[in-house]
């Protein structure tokens, strides 16, 4: 990487494009603090991996895993959902809230989507426009060309193009590029780790910038359905957008530093920092939910003929931890008193905790839960 040149800016009349090198090519690696950081990043990688096989119901607990990967994602891009409004259904959402709680249940269902199809389709353009075109369904972006690939120039930061931060590739070349990055991602004539490579990836697609709108919430996700389809990850249980997040400004530095320095190695290794510090938080959550699952259990024994039926709720609750006494009466099949009943000893276990303090249309959360992810 000692040679490497990210690109270069092309006079486009009034304005200079970025035109970047393309990436499908032989790459060696031969910083040896980078090979240190990739072996500590595939260390961590293979103990997270190792989760998926022995927790029981892990399902269960990678529904939350995308919620907050979907909340921090789009917070990157200005939204204010968090988790428990992410929880909501949209009439529960204040109306001032609803937009940015639209744009996360978008990025929820296209990355379940995503992840559901990558099963059956490639890591392709193909599968990256589908995605796009569910992310910007119904909300900000809906004009924007959902699921295709932009036809006009874009540019980022600034009030117009002429004061704008970055300028991407002109769109006519847009076909190439993603064609490119597309035959990079299943090149298996020259060995890459694929780390580095869907590194590189999300680098090359962030400075393509094909869609007009959602570019930073399809490159993150696209991370995850790449060690997915490459066998890395058995689930998709890794997720890269809250360490991103709280390392905003070194996120988007070191994505410049590489055009405008062609300092690659640096935004390697953010990136590889990035995946070890990732793995070791999923670890430590998946610690916590399997002493949380056990502790919950203990108290639930306690309820005598009651427990089969709470144990019912706390299965939804890892999966969904917010609801109110008509679900309840939905998945038990109780009474409603013996739905209150039982709602009563939840809280005072302090499973669940009342959040709308209200007398009627109460919302119950497990908090000790959703916190294990805030």
């Amino acid at each position: 990487m000692k040679n490497f040149k990210a690109g270069n800016y092309i006079n486009q009349d009034t304005y200079k494009s970025f035109q970047p090198n393309k990436i499908n090519q032989e790459w060696k690696i031969e910083n040896m603090e980078l090979l240190n950081l990739l072996s500590q990043a595939d260390r961590q990688i293979g103990r997270l991996d190792m989760y998926s096989e022995y927790i029981p119901n892990i399902d269960l607990f990678i529904s939350m895993h995308v919620l907050k990967e979907a909340t921090q994602s789009n917070k990157i891009e200005g939204t204010k959902t968090n988790i428990e409004d992410a929880l909501l259904h949209k009439e529960d959402v204040n109306d001032e809230k609803r937009d940015d709680w639209e744009e996360v249940q978008n990025y929820i269902e296209a990355l379940n989507s995503a992840i559901t199809n990558i099963e059956k389709l490639p890591f392709s353009s193909r599968l990256i426009k589908e995605t796009h075109r569910i992310l910007l369904q119904g909300v900000r972006g809906k004009y924007k060309l959902p699921g295709e690939f932009r036809i006009s120039q874009n540019w980022i930061g600034g009030a117009s193009i002429n004061d704008a931060t970055f300028i991407p590739p002109i769109h006519s070349s847009i076909q190439e590029y993603m064609g490119d990055l597309e035959k990079f991602a299943h090149n298996t004539d020259s060995f890459f780790p694929d780390i580095l490579k869907i590194a590189l990836i999300h680098y090359q697609f962030e400075t393509i910038h094909p869609f007009l709108d959602g570019n930073g919430r399809i490159g993150r996700l696209m991370i995850t359905l790449y060690l997915v389809e490459k066998g890395i990850l058995k689930k998709p249980i890794l997720y890269l957008s809250d360490f991103f997040e709280k390392n905003r400004t070194l996120y988007y530095d070191n994505l410049t530093r590489v055009r405008e320095k062609n300092d690659l190695t640096q935004w390697f290794k953010f990136f590889l920092v990035g995946v070890t510090e990732t793995a070791k938080n999923s670890i430590s959550t998946f610690d916590s939910i399997l002493k949380l699952q056990k502790d919950v259990e203990t108290k639930i024994q306690t309820l005598g003929s009651r427990s089969n039926k709470a144990q019912i709720i706390i299965n939804y609750l890892f999966q969904r931890p917010i609801l109110n006494a008509t679900k309840v009466k939905e998945i038990t099949n109780l009474s409603l008193p013996s739905v209150y009943k039982l709602i009563d000893d939840l809280e005072n276990f302090k499973i669940l905790k009342e959040i709308t303090g209200a007398k009627r249309g109460k919302m119950y959360l497990f908090k000790e839960y959703t916190n294990l992810f805030n």
